[in-house]
């Protein structure tokens, strides 16, 4: 019985997250299967396939990240710019190299920029929300990116 009503809270917890939190409109797309052009004889990304669009949430971890180098080799995923994506549990568990865009937000310069996945999403006990560690791609403010 006590499972039961712990499910029902954590429902009810996600319920108030995605009403409250995950106000942007986000989309997480991947990279296409490559098409041919006989123009040029080479293969070309095809268009980019939607995993999720819906609500979401996108939040910096604390700032920019420091990892030290070892033999002077970078960390695989050294990155500067270490954020968490939030997802309701019912969107589709993104995976490494997927890109996110924030298509609309009340942070009006939050939209039209870009992050990659840098692991799949997190999984819990008690799961509320889905949480994904990304890094963002957009280095400016008027939507370029690196």
């Amino acid at each position: 019985m006590r499972d039961i009503a712990m499910g029902r809270s954590l429902r009810s917890i996600g319920a108030i997250l995605e009403k409250k939190i995950l106000t942007d409109t986000i989309r997480i797309f991947r990279a296409g299967e490559p098409v041919f052009n006989p123009d040029t004889g080479q293969y070309e990304p095809g268009p980019p396939i939607t995993v999720y669009e819906g609500p979401g949430a996108i939040f910096p971890a604390g700032g920019p990240s420091m990892v030290l180098h070892l033999a002077g080799q970078p960390y695989v995923n050294d990155t500067p710019s270490r954020y968490r994506l939030l997802t309701p549990l019912s969107a589709p568990v993104a995976s490494r190299e997927d890109k996110v865009t924030v298509l609309t937000s009340g942070d009006a310069p939050a939209a039209g920029r870009t992050w990659r996945v840098l692991d799949i999403g997190e999984t819990s006990t008690l799961p509320v929300v889905r949480t994904t560690w990304i890094d963002q791609n957009t280095q400016t403010a008027t939507g370029s990116s690196k």
